[in-house]
């Protein structure tokens, strides 16, 4: 087995530079600056590597790029997939100036997932210094738009073949095999508009609305209770926005909820949208007056693994040289593009750095784990690829 040796200056210092690159969702925060300055800066970074760099904009202004290290083509395909966007940064002090206290590395995306994107490209980098022969092509994607509709890794899937995948999103250097997927439904009550003095008249969404509310929370309380899978556990619905009404004296004519249902491995779209059709179709039942629809918005589906796959194998084993014991194996509550790459045929498992705050005013990485998250990397894509 090669020596893989990973540049850890060199990490933290391209880490710093990534988590200075305002990468902001332009889907999520108006005005968002989007990934069009980190896709420069990484693709400049895999040119550096000597990777066959690929960039194109699956929508416009917003570039995602491959780099490839060809193998000689008689192996398997690993690909290393990472994301670019970050959330927004309202509440944060400093959010792009990158801050080191104690291991960690402070700042928006330092976790999600820059640190991750970091590892990679070290990855590569050891690779490369170590002079390996590999059979099969390491590719590295770093994508757009996962934060919103992973519209970044669709338009991968769609451009490369992969045979196997580590999406690094973070997860504590565990193997994820499975997490859930989720699905938005927008419900709408329907009323009749009236003056506030004509009860008579009117017919009052938002208390119709109400009613959804409270069968909907029942359904929630059932779900929890269920068996679920044995690495995400049960699946799980909350009422995530509510918007009804014209003005305090006008009845509601209409009531608008969007309510996202996560759910597990086993669970299927089709099978979420009856469950909430019926609650409206008893609803209905019980008052004539009570009139209601229900749509699925957008939904993604929940990602499950090969346990006993070549990725997840060579994962495995590159975590007894690398860290000394295997990664253990988990599951994940929140989606990651794996569930994408999974349905494209793509052997695909989930493994990441430690960290806190994804999504909150104080996110962190802890350096030491995206180090050893890069020698994992480099030692699994030698086993895979070889």
């Amino acid at each position: 087995m090669p020596s893989f040796s990973i540049d850890r200056t060199r990490l933290v210092e391209q880490l710093a530079s990534l988590v200075r690159i305002d990468s902001i969702n332009p889907e999520l925060v108006p005005n968002g600056t989007g990934e069009a300055d980190i896709a420069a800066y990484v693709a400049e970074a895999m040119r550096e590597l000597g990777l066959n760099v690929d960039v194109w904009e699956p929508t416009p202004g917003r570039p995602n790029v491959v780099g490839g290290l060809p193998g000689t083509g008689d192996g398997r395909s690993l690909m290393l997939n990472a994301h670019t966007d970050t959330v927004g940064v309202d509440g944060m002090d400093a959010p792009f100036t990158p801050r080191i206290e104690d291991g960690r590395m402070y700042g928006r995306g330092t976790q999600d997932m820059k640190g991750s994107l970091a590892a990679q490209l070290a990855a590569v980098r050891a690779l490369r210094d170590a002079d390996v022969r590999l059979s099969g092509d390491v590719i590295v994607a770093a994508v757009i738009d996962e934060e919103h509709a992973s519209q970044g890794t669709a338009a991968v899937v769609e451009r490369y073949d992969a045979d196997g995948a580590v999406v690094t999103e973070p997860t504590d250097l565990a193997l994820a095999l499975a997490h859930k997927g989720f699905v938005w439904i927008d419900i709408e009550t329907r009323g009749r508009a009236a003056h506030g003095s004509r009860p008579a008249e009117g017919i009052d969404a938002n208390m119709h609305m109400g009613r959804v509310l409270s069968r909907l929370d029942e359904l929630a309380s059932d779900l929890r209770r269920r068996d679920g899978h044995a690495l995400v556990g049960a699946p799980s619905l909350h009422a995530a926005q509510v918007e009804g009404g014209t003005a305090s004296s006008v009845y509601a004519a209409q009531c608008r909820l969007r309510v996202e249902r996560r759910t597990v491995p086993g669970e299927t779209v089709a099978q979420v949208q009856e469950e909430v059709q019926a609650l409206l179709d008893r609803l209905s039942a019980e008052d004539p007056a009570f009139k209601a629809t229900g749509e699925v918005a957008f939904a993604r589906r929940p990602f499950e693994a090969d346990r006993g796959g070549a990725v997840a194998a060579a994962v495995r084993a590159a975590g007894e040289e690398a860290l000394g014991a295997a990664p253990p194996d988990t599951g994940q509550t929140f989606w990651t593009d794996a569930a994408l790459l999974a349905e494209a045929g793509t052997d695909a498992v989930v493994l990441g750095p430690r960290g806190e705050g994804l999504h909150t005013t104080e996110e962190w990485v802890d350096l030491d784990s995206v180090v050893q998250l890069a020698e994992l990397l480099a030692r699994a894509a030698h086993r895979y690829c070889a």
